[in-house]
């Protein structure tokens, strides 16, 4: 007798055993031969989930669990899990379709060249190895299945999610906010120890080392050639460690008063300590909402090759219309007429101050070797042929702009949890699904 019902489900446990399923999907020793019957047990919408299926993802799960040594619930209530699992994927992957989310399969292929390099091996190797396991077809299936239910997921979950600004400023002003966006700091601390007993003489003589290394490290000799020098002279008795990554309440306070006004690579010193003279160095800085960044502004032309215009064709008119710049006609009207790029064609061309790494790297390349002012010779990136002229540049401090968009996130990402379980309940419920005895 058919019936139509929703179970209840307990969404910790389906996420749990959704990833064991993504696990065993990509096992390599995943070998039973299976009988399958093809039977339909669940019409979900417009689709319908087959026994076969089931028993799939079922003789996955209790590979992994024997591979891993994992105990299963009793197998009725793992069945029904694991049916309601591929239920609400059928849902989400009719979604998927219906808003043409797609992976091809340069993005699968970038996909397994990293679970390759995770199990050390090439990506051929990797290929191979599932191949022989009989695994190949159904790995890389998963893995599309994988990406298109996080895509969507992401989609229709972020967009459900609403961070006011008063949420922000409440986060940068708590504690947990400043926690969370608090840098951290690699430290490399190169010590001239002080022995008991040592002289006067002595000591003023380590000294004077010590601020000779200093000098040498701002002089440009790389830090570990600094160090290098330090151990050469035995008679100083140098010492050299790494603090390795750590916030900076972490770090002795002798050290983390001098860290938040360095720059990655700088060198402060010497510090007086009891146990001698300290040589810091910020090997690197992570995190943090400190952000200066380099600026460029900038107007281009774009013409590309399409159905009616051919590459060399295309290049040419660009060509010409640096010729009539050169010759004093007027960039903005230029480009207002004939430029492709509708982003800026309105503007004239102009693509107002761009972030360094904001643009194609070959027209990141051709404008950074441009005077102001100056027209480049035509380059080609992905769009098309382009000139460009350099307005202007600057240093630019992004520093509260850049904070702001780490708190939204911060606070994106703590609600997105509990609100993709409450679009997945949804879903679920306005879905019309059957399961067949």
């Amino acid at each position: 007798m058919n019936r139509q019902t929703f179970r209840s489900i307990d969404w910790q446990r389906a996420a749990a055993l959704l990833l064991t399923l993504c696990l065993a999907a990509v096992s390599l020793s995943v070998q039973a031969q299976r009988v399958s019957l093809d039977k339909v047990i669940a019409i979900v919408d417009d689709d319908v989930i087959l026994q076969s299926e089931l028993n799939s993802r079922l003789a996955d799960i209790a590979a992994q669990a024997r591979q891993t040594n994992r105990p299963l619930p009793p197998m009725e209530d793992l069945r029904e899990e694991v049916l309601d699992i591929l239920v609400l994927e059928s849902i989400q992957l009719q979604m998927a379709e219906r808003a043409s989310i797609r992976f091809d399969d340069d993005t699968l292929n970038r996909v397994m060249g990293n679970l390759a390099q995770q199990n050390n091996m090439t990506f051929d190797q990797y290929v191979s190895n599932l191949q022989a396991a009989g695994v190949y077809r159904q790995t890389r299936e998963q893995i599309r299945r994988e990406l298109t239910l996080q895509e969507l997921q992401r989609g229709m979950v972020n967009r459900r999610i609403n961070i006011t600004d008063q949420e922000i400023e409440n986060f940068l002003n708590s504690e947990m906010g400043r926690t969370t966006m608090a840098p951290d700091y690699l430290v490399q601390d190169l010590l001239i120890a002080i022995r008991e007993g040592d002289s006067r003489q002595v000591i003023e003589d380590k000294l004077q080392f010590a601020s000779h290394l200093v000098s040498m490290a701002e002089s440009g000799v790389d830090f570990q050639d600094v160090m290098a020098e330090a151990r050469l002279n035995r008679q100083y008795q140098a010492n050299n460690t790494s603090l390795g990554w750590r916030r900076l309440e972490q770090i002795p306070s002798l050290f983390a008063e001098l860290l938040p006004d360095m720059k990655v690579g700088e060198v402060a010193g010497p510090v007086r300590a009891g146990n001698g003279f300290h040589i810091i160095e910020l090997a690197d800085l992570r995190g943090g909402t400190d952000r200066i960044v380099n600026q460029t502004h900038i107007r281009h032309i774009m013409i590309s090759p399409n159905e009616i215009r051919t590459e060399d064709q295309a290049r040419a008119q660009v060509e010409r219309l640096r010729e009539r710049i050169l010759a004093g006609e007027d960039f903005e009207t230029l480009a207002r007429q004939n430029s492709d790029d509708a982003s800026s064609v309105v503007a004239g061309g102009d693509l107002d101050w761009v972030n360094e790494g904001g643009m194609p790297p070959e027209m990141e390349m051709t404008v950074n070797q441009l005077e102001i002012g100056e027209i480049s010779e035509p380059f080609r990136t992905g769009t098309g042929w382009h000139i460009a002229e350099v307005l202007g540049r600057r240093e630019q401090d992004l520093s509260r702009q850049f904070s702001r968009a780490q708190a939204e996130n911060a606070l994106r990402n703590r609600k997105y949890d509990l609100e993709l379980q409450n679009w997945l309940l949804e879903i679920r419920e306005s879905a019309f699904v059957e399961f067949k005895e």
